[in-house]
């Protein structure tokens, strides 16, 4: 049946497992591949530049594209997921990473690296970002919808640290091309389970969202029209609340001090201090594994706590964590490394849930592409971070200065998490 005939479906409540769980499960292993694409750049900074003599500055550069297109393509991502389906907006971008991953193999200069991993890449794994998470809870879910987006979130964050060890290990004894062909053919691989299992809207196997109470529109199909220019039109009008620049502002840093600083120099920088970039690579994948135990209790504790809360602990605590790391590099692997790597981890990307659900309280039905505008300043942060981290280290020798920078600057997100404006439900 098409997906304009079940949309005609009486929406109904459903008995058994829910459609929801799913499309949640087959979103969840869209988001671990796209984050997993989004490591091999790290890992691959030290081939890549033994090979071919690029500074770091110039791979960071590669990297602070892709990075800041994972951002800035969400908000029109998420407006294109209303227009035209989650599942065409999806299986398409997959197909733009495998295309993107497996063309580096052919590159002979920077360029390449830039257009490669740099654009096609980034444009890939925006479109599946966040916002996409965003999308899927608040279509599908109204019961245990934080809980959800804490899942879906741990996916987002932790698969690219989780394959670390792997493309790092690859990388040692075969090559950095092996790594990219490998991300191209699972790219590839993931686009039939988008297409046979992901529906847009529970209306269109006639349910309603998993939890709605009786009566509800929550997960009905609503026509869309603007696709891509919707997302500059819900921009005019969220740049106008105080709200969207505090949530906007703190999640530039929750980026800088995250994908854009850790994720990408964090291997790099444990090899200045001679630490083997396998097992670098491999305390990041830790941090990987409890992130997915902090995310999802995250988003247990935002269906709770006060959202800006959560902000302002998760914020304050991770800039303790970043300035003291400077001081734990060691050749081998310390005690109080793995004590950062478990803290940090457990912090990593807990932030997504609680502001996730600030936007929608904040933007209603605007809340996905809200979130998408908020999402692209965490990778214009992560962005920054990435090139001016490689900056600092090809002048100062040392990574030092950024992890203190960043560590300073999540103290400011911390306080302006606390400022936002809630919005109160009206009383009867």
């Amino acid at each position: 049946m098409s997906d304009t005939a079940l949309s005609d479906t009486v929406a109904r409540p459903y008995r058994g497992l829910h459609p929801a769980w799913l499309v949640a499960c087959v979103g969840f292993v869209a988001l671990l591949g796209a984050a997993a694409f989004r490591s091999v750049p790290g890992v691959l900074m030290e081939p890549l530049h033994q090979e071919f003599g690029w500074s770091h500055g110039t791979i960071g550069a590669a990297v602070s594209l892709n990075l800041l297109l994972y951002g800035l393509i969400s908000p029109f991502a998420a407006a294109l997921m209303d227009r035209f389906g989650i599942r065409r907006v999806v299986a398409s971008a997959l197909v733009l990473v495998a295309a993107g991953s497996g063309l580096t193999v052919f590159m002979t200069e920077a360029w390449q690296l830039v257009v490669t991993w740099g654009l096609l890449v980034g444009i890939g794994v925006g479109s599946m970002s966040m916002p996409f998470v965003a999308t899927i809870t608040g279509r599908w879910f109204v019961r245990q919808r934080g809980l959800v987006t804490g899942v879906l979130t741990a996916a987002g964050a932790t698969g690219q640290l989780v394959f670390l060890p792997l493309i790092s290990a690859l990388a040692r004894d075969h090559g950095w091309r092996l790594p990219s062909v490998i991300v191209a053919a699972t790219a590839l691989a993931v686009v039939p389970p988008v297409l046979l299992f992901i529906r847009d809207y529970p209306g269109d196997v006639g349910v309603t969202a998993y939890g709605a109470p009786p009566g509800s529109t929550v997960g009905l199909r609503v026509p869309a029209h603007g696709g891509a220019g919707r997302a500059l039109t819900v921009l005019a009008r969220i740049a106008r609340t105080p709200g969207f620049w505090l949530l906007a502002g703190g999640f530039a840093v929750c980026g800088a001090s995250t994908n854009g600083l850790v994720g990408t120099h964090f291997v790099s920088a444990a090899h200045d201090h001679g630490m083997p970039s396998t097992a670098a690579a491999g305390l990041l994948a830790v941090v990987g594994v409890f992130d997915v135990a902090g995310t999802i209790a995250s988003g247990w504790l935002t269906d709770r706590v006060d959202p800006r809360y959560l902000l302002l602990a998760y914020y304050t605590l991770r800039g303790l964590s970043l300035l003291i790391l400077p001081s734990l590099f060691a050749p081998h692997t310390e005690p109080s490394m793995w004590v950062f790597v478990i803290f940090y981890g457990l912090d990593w990307i807990a932030t997504v849930p609680p502001t996730v659900a600030l936007c929608r309280e904040l933007f209603g039905e605007d809340g996905p592409v809200a979130f998408g505008w908020v999402f692209a300043s965490h990778q214009i942060g992560s962005a920054v971070a990435a090139t001016g981290a490689g900056v600092i280290r090809d002048l100062q020798g040392s990574y030092d200065t950024a992890w203190y920078t960043a560590g300073a600057l999540c103290g400011i997100a911390a306080l302006m998490s606390v400022l936002v404006r809630r919005q109160r439900p009206v009383r009867a």
